[in-house]
């Protein structure tokens, strides 16, 4: 006899199960499910919205599952409790749909106590979300206390409250047009940004056609930012340092209408096939690429080479957590500090790549101070044969895209 396939919620379950019992992210861990369940496009909407409401939600759904029942619970009862209050609570579905779909992901042991625990929250509905106005914000937006304390220092508390809440929120989805490569027509289900020339938002069915034509580029606006800073020319000779997956490389081809001398580098070997894909589908296929670590001093023959660099770190993600929901439950202070300092030797080695009188973009998707402004300046302390040009901060709930990092430097 043949087995049904598992449902939505029940996909959305073995999602949570795996991230609780491992490492993986949870984007990849909805994208094995489904495509394992072979679900619909639409199911596949549900699971990655339910996986993802409960985890960046799990402190509060925590929280509330421990004023509904005292006592222990074992992990399998919770998955499946959170799941059932982030349909109640958060995501506005039908009660007796949510109770029931979710009562019935429970073993027969558990049937019961997942019904009543259900059920009672529906009866303290009103209180249980009055209640969450008034918890601290690691708890009512599930943030680490430690993220709140750092961001509290950094920014105040109003700034810090406006950003949790917008990092529970689902992040929209935007691509880049690509002017060498134009549309015929733009898709029905784009709409053009007023703020982002040349930028839409997918407010449907993602135009896979143009994408898979290198017409369009799936990236967030805030990217536009190091690029525009960068400002590159035709004929220059131009390094992209950290450049998988190939995103920025194609806007610096874009941007000086595919009439730059661009080398693109990346640490990792196993990546370069992919960058190559992706600036050949977008019509750079001139562009050179190389594996490179930048950790280590920069090559002679790119010493002094360059008229301008972009150099776009790895960092901690936190301009970023809204579309990366594993982030606030992966980053510690640890990691930041780690991150910095690795940060601060690929910022002096590719610096030596660039020509006097040449320029370089420092970018993050980080809005982390030690890695952003702070960093810049030690950096700027220590060579004062560089400059401060401009740099600019993009906060993710102002700019209502990700977060991100830039800033100018000019070489004497």
């Amino acid at each position: 006899m043949k087995n049904n396939p598992p449902s939505p919620r029940q996909t959305a379950l073995n999602c949570l199960r795996s991230w609780h019992a491992g490492r993986s992210f949870a984007e990849t861990l909805v994208d094995r499910e489904c495509s394992r369940a072979a679900l619909p496009p639409a199911d596949r909407h549900l699971v990655q919205a339910l996986v993802f409401s409960v985890l960046r939600n799990q402190t509060w759904l925590d929280h509330v599952i421990g004023t509904l029942r005292k006592g222990k619970l074992d992990v399998e009862a919770r998955l499946i409790l959170q799941l059932g209050l982030s349909q109640l609570f958060l995501l506005g579905m039908a009660d007796h749909a949510a109770v029931y779909e979710t009562v019935n992901l429970a073993s027969v042991r558990l049937r019961g106590l997942v019904n009543a625990i259900l059920r009672n929250a529906l009866r303290r509905e009103k209180t249980i979300l009055e209640d969450r106005e008034q918890l601290p914000l690691p708890i009512h937006y599930s943030p680490p206390a430690w993220l709140v304390r750092r961001w509290m220092e950094q920014m105040g508390p109003q700034m810090t409250r406006d950003l949790l809440r917008w990092n529970n929120t689902t992040p929209r989805l935007y691509v880049r047009a690509n002017p060498l490569i134009p549309m015929k027509n733009i898709p029905a289900s784009l709409a053009p940004l007023d703020r982002a020339p040349g930028w839409f938002s997918v407010e449907g069915l993602l135009p896979l056609e143009e994408i898979k034509t290198g017409s369009l580029y799936v990236a967030d606006p805030s990217t536009r930012y190091s690029i525009d800073l960068l400002a590159p020319q035709p004929g220059e000779e131009i390094l992209d340092a950290c450049a998988a997956p190939g995103g920025k490389s194609a806007a610096i081809i874009a941007a000086t209408g595919g009439k730059a001398l661009l080398t693109a580098t990346d640490l990792h070997e196993h990546r370069l096939p992919t960058l190559k894909e992706n600036l050949d589908r977008q019509g750079s296929p001139f562009v050179r690429t190389a594996q490179a670590d930048w950790s280590l001093p920069c090559r002679t023959e790119w010493k002094g080479r360059f008229d301008a660099v972009l150099l776009d770190v790895p960092c901690s993600n936190t301009g970023v957590i809204q579309r990366r929901v594993d982030v606030r439950w992966r980053l510690t202070p640890e990691e930041i500090r780690r991150l910095a300092a690795l940060q601060k030797t690929i910022l002096e080695n590719a610096s030596h790549a660039v020509k006097p009188g040449g320029r370089l973009v420092y970018s993050t998707c980080s809005i982390d101070a030690e890695e952003d402004g702070l960093l810049v300046r030690d950096f700027l302390q220590n060579h004062p044969e560089w400059t401060l040009k401009e740099e600019k901060l993009i906060l993710p709930h102002e700019e209502k895209s990700d977060g991100a990092y830039a800033a100018l430097l000019i070489c004497a």
